[in-house]
């Protein structure tokens, strides 16, 4: 997927006028395309272009940057993010409701691994790959972040609309699953996938004499 540029973002001015329209806006697509409930701690949430978009004009907006270096280097940190040919990235968001009892609540994540989640579409399944602790998961307020694999031969399961699809999570201690996912967050994951694919196809492409 093409990486944002300073092109691409608005204004400092220009963004926090109109900061109440953008922010409705990317609430109602997350809430549709790209937010997962695993249970009642557990969340999903899918990045792409659309989303991180935000996410870093909202950076620009709090740290109030103006410089075109500083602006590179969030994106530089956000842009890893995205998601790859063959390859979703979501942040691993964990609730815990009760922050007087945080220590010993967080114990049961502790020994987390990307086999305790997977994506399960029809019969097949999809395990997850855990990756902690990376400069780009920090920039998000998260220290978990998962990707998901799925080559373009199995692709087409997430847009068979008969086949039930939902994420699992089981760490012997929590174990839950989501609602069955919607057909506007199948097709919107299958978007991402689609244009990587044609994005690294592009770049292939022999130049011109």
């Amino acid at each position: 997927m093409a990486p944002l540029t300073v092109d691409d973002l608005l204004p400092l001015e220009e963004y926090a006028a109109r900061r109440r329209e953008f922010f409705d806006a990317h609430r109602r697509y997350i809430d549709r395309c790209r937010r997962v409930r695993i249970g009642p701690q557990l969340t999903l949430v899918f990045e792409n272009r659309r989303t991180l978009w935000f996410r870093v004009q909202e950076v620009i907006r709090i740290a109030r940057l103006s410089s075109a270096s500083d602006i590179r280097q969030e994106l530089n940190l956000y842009n890893r993010l995205l998601p790859g040919r063959d390859l979703l990235q979501a942040a691993l968001l964990i609730e815990i409701p009760d922050e007087t009892r945080f220590a010993q609540e967080w114990t049961a994540w502790q020994d987390l691994s990307g086999d305790q989640l997977w994506l399960e579409v029809g019969d097949e399944q999809f395990p997850s790959h855990l990756v902690t602790c990376r400069p780009e998961d920090r920039c998000v307020g998260t220290a978990h972040w998962v990707q998901f694999q799925i080559h373009s031969n199995r692709r087409s399961l997430l847009t068979e609309v008969s086949l039930a699809a939902r994420f699992e999570f089981d760490n012997g201690i929590y174990k839950h699953k989501s609602a069955l996912l919607s057909d506007d967050l199948r097709l919107s994951l299958v978007d991402d996938l689609s244009l990587c694919e044609v994005e690294e196809a592009a770049k292939e492409l022999p130049l011109a004499a």
